[in-house]
Order: structure tokens, then sequence, then C-alpha cells
């Protein structure tokens, strides 16, 4: 039996708790506690599923028996969490971004190869299948040589003004979402970035006294030739349909592919609320024959990857094959996407090309 933690019980830590929770009918594995420094959300997120809550999670290592962490707290706070599980002997999945510091990807790696144990990063937009068929037919040369694409994902206002107001101005859109994308297209032309340049705007957060941009666009040059444009921005209105708006196009010598994953065709419109889109890939809750609550889609798919990844491990399974055939993100990936992000960032402080 292997068991499983969480640091960081928000948002995003409840999926990943939901998941787990879930999983446990499948494998032999079981969530054993859950660590967050809000006591009223740790104490809300223990009782709903039963398990030990901590705030600190040095005394959660030191109490509990733990096999696996997850580590979803906010973005910059990834890598002391990260690196305290590791250097016990504890799997690691972690959010994106890996660490906001190439040095800090870097101590999470070295943590890593010397414990031997697992840290993978939860790059989740791998696990869409649209996402997937593009990734194959890009591999597969159906559009010829790619020479170049272009990206967006965009937040509704409430996520860096309401969602993580507490926390938003220490990260940005690359950060938050962008680094999704990055990730995506380095792994669908399976090359690294070899320059940035960037642009941003700060004058709607900014207002709301929150210091961070509100939009960046980034073109970025791959090691291969191709070229891609990402623009992130988290402002969208209120009113606009859907909390995430986002796609990908890649334009070849023989063709074109695009993706929009925000508008996969279900729509709603009521005389109480606006237009509604709705992502269903991402999670889909609903019941099984029993009558219990399941949640579908990528956004659990990624998460269950990991358990998947450990167990094998634990079960005799080499790091070998699984770089080989798995669709997980690892701390390479990791630190490939931060270097891209940061050399991004230095370019709006800059003003320059920077060459990553």
């Amino acid at each position: 039996m292997l068991n499983l933690a969480v640091i960081g019980a928000g948002r995003y830590g409840t999926n990943i708790i939901r998941a787990f929770k879930q999983v446990e009918s499948e494998l032999e594995v079981k969530l054993v506690s859950i660590c967050d420094i809000n006591e009223k959300v740790l104490k809300s997120q223990c009782e709903k599923y039963n398990v030990q809550g901590y705030v600190d999670y040095r005394e959660m290592f030191e109490r509990e028996k733990i096999d696996a962490v997850a580590v979803a707290t906010p973005d910059p706070f990834h890598k002391e969490p990260c690196v305290c599980a590791v250097n016990l002997g504890k799997h690691i999945l972690v959010e994106k971004p890996m660490d906001i510091t190439v040095e800090g990807c870097f101590e999470m790696i070295e943590a890593a190869k010397k414990n031997n144990v697992l840290l993978q990063v939860d790059f989740h937009k791998r696990y869409d299948p649209y996402h997937q068929q593009l990734c194959r037919d890009v591999r597969d040369g159906k559009f010829g040589e790619i020479e170049y694409g272009y990206v967006h994902m965009e937040d509704r206002i409430e996520v860096p003004s309401e969602w993580f107001r507490d926390w938003s101005h220490l990260s940005s859109p690359v950060w938050f979402l962008g680094v999704h994308f990055i990730d995506l297209v380095r792994w669908c032309i399976r090359s690294n970035g070899r320059c940035a340049y960037a642009t941003g705007s700060k004058i709607k957060l900014r207002g709301m006294g929150i210091d961070t941009y509100d939009s960046i666009s980034a073109k970025v040059v791959f090691d291969n030739g191709v070229s891609v444009s990402f623009d992130s921005c988290w402002i969208l209105p209120r009113s606009f349909e859907a909390i995430v708006n986002q796609s990908i196009r890649f334009v070849g010598t023989e063709g074109i592919i695009e993706c929009d994953t925000q508008d996969r065709g279900t729509r709603l419109c009521s005389n109480k609320n606006n237009m509604e889109t709705y992502n269903l890939g991402f999670i889909l809750e609903s019941k099984d024959r029993a009558g219990n609550t399941v949640y579908k889609g990528y956004g659990i798919e990624s998460i269950n990857d990991f358990v998947y990844n450990i167990t094998y491990l634990e079960n005799g399974g080499s790091f070998e094959n699984l770089k080989k055939y798995a669709t997980s993100a690892f701390v390479e990936d990791g630190l490939e996407s931060t270097k891209i992000a940061i050399a991004i960032h230095k370019s709006l402080e800059t003003g320059q090309i920077v060459y990553i």
C-alpha cells in the first residue's frame, strides 16, 4: 500500500485530492493526509475526506508514513516542500511551473536523482485528447515541416483578482497560464527554446492594486527553427463565456492544424445567465452505478498518471521505460519550460531578445 499526501488544498489541490481518493478503488494506494496553511480550508477538506490535516508539511512528514506527495502551493512556492519531501525519499507530483528559477529547478532535479525518486510535473495539457491528436499529426509529418505556430491562453479577471489575489502579484499570465502551452509546444515539436522576445501590459490589475502583468505577448524561436507566438492574459471580462479561452495553431509546408480547446461545441444561454461554454474534457463530474460521484477528464488523468507511474516504479519498473513511453512531464521538461518563461520575463524587463 502506497500512502499519498497533498500539500496545498485550495482550488487545484482539491482536484488532486479528488483524484487521489478516486484512484484508491483501482490501485493499492491511500490518501492519508493533507497540508494547508489555511486552517479553515484544511479543516473542511479533512472532514470531507476523513484524513489527517497539518498546517506544517514538516510535521506531516515526521508524523505520517508517506510514500508520495502532490505539491499544489502557489506558483513561487513549489521548491521548498518538494526538496524537503524528495530528501526524505518521497515521490513528487508538482504543479506547474516546476519552479520560477533555473537554480530552483536544478536543486529539485539533483535531489530527485540523489534519492532515486520520481519528480513529475503536472502539465495536464498533454493529456487532452485534442492535443494528443494534434501532436501525433505534427510528429507524423501530416503538415510537412512545421514553420511557425500561434498559441493563446487567457483567463477571466476573477482568477488573479479574486481566486488568487493573495499571491497573483508574485506570478504572471506566463507563469500561471503560458507555461502550459510552452510545455505542450516543446512536447509536440520535440525541441527546446533558443531565444525569446516579449512585450507586456500592466494597466487593469495595477489599477486594482495588483502589481503584475495583465497580458504578455511573446515570440519564441526553438532550436529546430520553428517560431511560435504565445499570448497569455488573465483579464478577460467576467461576462466572457468561459473561465479559460485557449487554442493552438501550427502551419507547416504541407498544411495547417488548429485546435480550439475552449469552444468544444456545448453552449448555454438563459434569461439569467450570459452565454456559457463548457470544457467538459477537462473535468467532468458524473455518477457511477452505485451513485457515487466520480470525476473524469484530462485534469484527472494527469494526476492518475503520476499514481500509475509510482506504482509501476515501486513494483520494479524502470525510469528509462517511463521516460521512453509515458505521456508524463518529467524534471527535464519542467526545467526547459522554466528556462523559456524566464527568458520571456527577462525580455519584458530589458526590451531585448533573450537567448536561452
